[in-house]
């Protein structure tokens, strides 16, 4: 696959994945905006959200309610984000949409300034997935 969506969505490249599905795959952002920051993406390749098919799109919101949920279970931030960006604002030319803890004061612009990135380390990474994947097999019982 020459798509980097297609290719992380489906694991063809180092993901920390938290949440999958037939249809979804939901992972950490490498360079997140806040702890929890997650993607999700669907497994087969769409450019932009009008491509969606029934059942992509309802996996879509049924994981970024789950995600939102263990994000204010594990994070208490004091609201989430979700977004996406379609067209030439779509950066992985594959739909994807973030699910992001927000706290006060922080301004949503500084979501795409460099100021603001937390670039997070491997073991981060892995700890955040690995508290992440708790909460939401615990929300699943």
């Amino acid at each position: 696959m020459e798509c980097l969506g297609c290719n992380l969505a489906n694991k063809n490249l180092p993901v920390h994945v938290v949440f999958e599905d037939e249809y979804v795959c939901c992972f950490l952002d490498h360079e997140p905006f806040n702890e929890g920051h997650t993607l999700i993406l669907p497994k087969k390749h769409v450019y932009d959200v009008e491509e969606l098919d029934e059942n992509t799109a309802e996996s879509i919101m049924k994981a970024s309610i789950l995600l939102s949920k263990a994000i204010k279970k594990l994070f208490n931030p004091d609201g989430i984000t979700i977004c996406q960006n379609g067209g030439v604002f779509n950066e992985l030319t594959h739909y994807h949409m973030h699910v992001v803890p927000r706290y006060r004061g922080q301004s949503f612009a500084d979501f795409y300034s460099d100021n603001e990135i937390m670039i997070e380390d491997e073991m981060k990474l892995k700890e955040t997935t690995r508290k992440l994947i708790e909460v939401i097999s615990e929300l699943n019982k």
